[in-house]
């Protein structure tokens, strides 16, 4: 028999980002995610529902729907995340058959706040009347800033330059290639707290959405600078890709004059209107009525601005919201174009499976809402390992040094930010980024 969540309600007396911190802190949420959309902060936590997919079983997501809708609640939210591997395996590839590719969960727990209130939704009642008490207590030791920061150098120390330049003999190789992105990882010499480093960083950055998560072996903390899809529940469609970047110095007249030469760079202007063209195809596959509004405004999103434009369509009949971002993902600003012959380049330049970093982490309900948001800007964490990592689009007229350099303007946008957990990595452990499985 199909039940419904219990619900309560009551005012919101903090800010949402701290609440949403000390509700994960108090280790009462597990698996957990945080979602930052707009107005409204949704904090999910125990697994009702879960939804695997593995890289042997994807050849498409119409299996999806039908797996959520076993869900023994009517109003359902479903939370998680794709790795950017999903990307491959929809077109085809062949990867290793236990690689996880996309994990949701339906909650047992959710917690959401928006404008001055809160609704704590459980199927227990008693377990709501101890989350309604937890959601109620204020603590402002959250609001207390750690004074200490990891330093972290962002200079490439392996073969990043080499690696563009490589990706330029692709380019300008006569194929169908014509941008590809390419990032490097940075390796975190410390552990991270990542509760504290997702407020410090919030509190800092302009994303688009944020995140908070402890999912499917993968902990992470973002401020996505885009969304990768946004589809309301009668059919609309909008993606927003952000190609072409500048620093963010703190400089008014600084910033002024890096925007200007941002909206007169060939390159940059090139890049991104390629970007958007592809996003319209993309769109056009499930979509009708496609445009482009709002083309090469300038976004700014923490350490960087960007080049910005917006691409909607509305779903034709027989088209859900999943088969639009699976049209959509991964991202056209974190793969290449096309991308079907930007995968394989990505993988031989970059050695290894991305895994959550350019994926997704999304939400979707049973009324047909659906909103990813593109993962970059984050730090990850496994097996006590922690990492950032950032790429930049390299077309026809790059140029390796530049590109690297814009790396390390991204990456500052979370670096800065890095909050030290309690005790140093254990003796045996190296600091690096095995692959997200």
């Amino acid at each position: 028999m199909t039940r419904r969540y219990l619900q309560a309600h009551l005012p919101l007396t903090e800010e949402p980002l701290l609440l949403m911190a000390r509700l994960v802190r108090s280790g009462l949420f597990a698996p957990y995610m945080v979602y930052e959309n707009g107005d409204e902060w949704s904090l999910a936590g125990g697994a009702l529902t879960c939804v695997r997919l593995h890289a042997g079983q994807t050849r498409d997501l119409e299996q999806v729907p039908g797996l959520l809708a076993e869900t023994p609640v009517s109003d359902w939210r479903a939370y998680g995340w794709a790795a950017f591997e999903l990307g491959p395996a929809l077109a085809g590839a062949c990867l290793e058959a236990d690689e996880t590719l996309l994990h949701l969960l339906v909650p047992s727990d959710e917690v959401r706040a928006s404008g001055d209130g809160v609704v704590v939704r459980c199927l227990d009642r008693e377990r709501l009347e101890l989350l309604v008490r937890l959601a109620g207590t204020r603590d402002d030791a959250t609001a207390q800033e750690p004074a200490a920061r990891i330093r972290l150098p962002l200079e490439d120390t392996g073969n990043y330059r080499s690696a563009v330049a490589a990706a330029l003999v692709e380019l300008r190789g006569g194929g169908p290639l014509q941008k590809v992105v390419l990032s490097r990882r940075v390796a975190v010499p410390a552990e991270v707290d990542l509760v504290a480093t997702y407020v410090a960083g919030r509190q800092a950055n302009t994303p688009a959405r944020s995140f908070l998560l402890d999912l499917g072996g993968i902990r992470a903390a973002g401020f996505s600078p885009e969304t990768v899809a946004e589809i309301t529940g009668d059919g609309r469609v909008t993606t927003r890709p952000l190609a072409g970047t500048r620093a963010r110095t703190g400089s008014a007249d600084v910033d002024a004059g890096l925007r200007t030469d941002l909206l007169g760079d060939p390159k940059e202007i090139h890049e991104h209107a390629i970007s958007v063209r592809l996003a319209l195809q993309d769109l056009a596959a499930v979509c009708d009525e496609t445009a482009v509004s709002q083309y090469m405004t300038v976004l700014d999103r923490g350490s960087v601005q960007h080049l910005a434009s917006t691409v909607t369509g509305r779903l034709r009949p027989g088209c859900g919201p999943w088969q639009a971002f699976a049209a959509l993902f991964p991202a056209v600003t974190a793969t290449g174009i096309p991308k079907a012959p930007a995968y394989p380049l990505i993988r031989a330049l970059e050695g290894r499976p991305r895994g959550l970093y350019a994926g997704a982490v999304l939400t979707c309900d049973a009324s047909g809402v659906l909103d990813a948001a593109l993962v970059l800007r984050s730090v990850f964490q496994q097996d006590g390992r922690s990492w950032l990592q950032a790429g930049a689009g390299i077309v026809q007229h790059s140029r390796p040094e530049r590109e690297h350099e814009e790396t390390c303007e991204k990456l500052r946008g979370v670096a800065h930010h890095l909050v030290p957990a309690n005790r140093p990595l254990a003796k045996d452990q190296t600091p690096g980024s095995p692959p997200l499985r």
